[in-house]
């Protein structure tokens, strides 16, 4: 019977869902310090930075999805420009037997989740090596973001919608 069990249990633990991570790459990495050497070596008030992140998911396989984090980074002290990082971040992911109720929230939340630290050393990296103390972006809440973009999208799509009933209202 001990064998009947285990060979009735091995097929329901292969439909489990599962998450992996095969790998991790940098895609494109762009630092430009126009100012330099004059930019590290002038003083005055602190810079203004502008740090803005988008994903974004591309299909590779029937299981396989490549996740890129793009992150971009300005700094600014009065008129001029200090640095400007462009950072394309991946990771390639297996997902097998989600529920494709869930492969958005999976692929857009968690799957950045996890390779977000790796993405913000480089950028941290980077700039420090460019001369400047690292730059450490704070923790994102990419559930925050995915939710935004949801909502963002479903007012878009309801535009074209509410500007189709305003024409239909039109006399002929």
């Amino acid at each position: 019977m001990a064998d009947e069990t285990q060979g009735g249990a091995a097929p329901q633990a292969n439909n489990l869902p599962s998450m992996n991570m095969v790998g991790q790459y940098i895609r494109d990495l762009s630092f430009e310090n126009p100012g330099a050497p004059g930019s590290i070596m002038s003083g005055g008030g602190n810079p203004a930075f502008n740090v803005s992140i988008s994903v974004a998911v591309k299909k590779q396989a029937d299981d396989i999805f490549a996740v890129e984090l793009t992150l971009n980074a300005k700094a600014n002290r009065e008129q001029a420009l200090l640095f400007n990082v462009e950072l394309v971040y991946g990771g390639v992911f297996r997902l097998k037997n989600v529920p494709e109720a869930q492969m958005s929230q999976l692929l857009m939340i968690e799957c950045p989740r996890l390779i977000f630290p790796f993405a913000r050393q480089v950028l941290a990296s980077v700039t420090q090596q460019g001369g400047f103390p690292p730059l450490m972006m704070e923790p994102v809440d990419f559930a925050t973001i995915y939710r935004q973009n949801l909502a963002a999208l479903a007012a878009k799509q309801a535009a074209p919608a509410a500007t189709d009933a305003v024409d239909t209202d039109k006399p002929n």
